[in-house]
């Protein structure tokens, strides 16, 4: 089950990072704290032991996805992007049809999103319903809450 995860060449670098933080510090303070729980004595009555094999399995598993979603990665070029249509790295500012409210969401990938800084992700229900929509478009969205009407007012990078 291998998706393509999209993202910008800033939040590609950050991973790596973060990738090689994991590798280079976590894992072998992993081992360490292995190793001091190994030398206090007998492994079967040793919580301590348990407890860091435990936060060992996490920290290999958690390497494990960041690599997974690091290899289908796929840059995107925001100078490549074609505004006439809402896709992903777009900034698409909605009228809220029900409250007369505006409000800006930036689409991005789910590694990116953020609410605190409106960046919604593509796979979110706004995310999903807004793919494709163009300036002028009203868009019903499907939320826990109901179904919200929008109209598309602005498409830009």
């Amino acid at each position: 089950m291998s998706t393509t995860n999209y993202v910008t060449a800033e939040t590609f670098e950050r991973l790596k990072a973060e990738l090689q933080h994991m590798k280079g510090v976590d894992r072998p303070a992993a081992s360490h704290a292995i190793g001091e729980a190994r030398e206090k004595g007998d492994l079967k009555e040793n919580a301590e032991y348990d407890a860091a094999k435990e936060a060992q399995g996490m920290l290999e598993a958690k390497i494990k996805q960041l690599e997974g979603v690091i290899a289908n990665a796929r840059i995107l070029d925001e100078s490549s992007i074609d505004t006439s249509k809402v896709s992903i790295l777009t900034r698409v500012t909605l009228t809220n049809l029900g409250t007369k409210k505006k409000v800006t969401y930036k689409i991005v990938s789910e590694n990116e999103a953020d609410l605190k800084q409106s960046k919604i992700s593509v796979t979110s229900p706004i995310g999903k319903s807004l793919l494709g929509k163009e300036i002028g478009d009203e868009v019903d969205v499907e939320v826990p809450a109901g179904i919200i009407k929008f109209k598309v007012e602005n498409i830009e990078l």
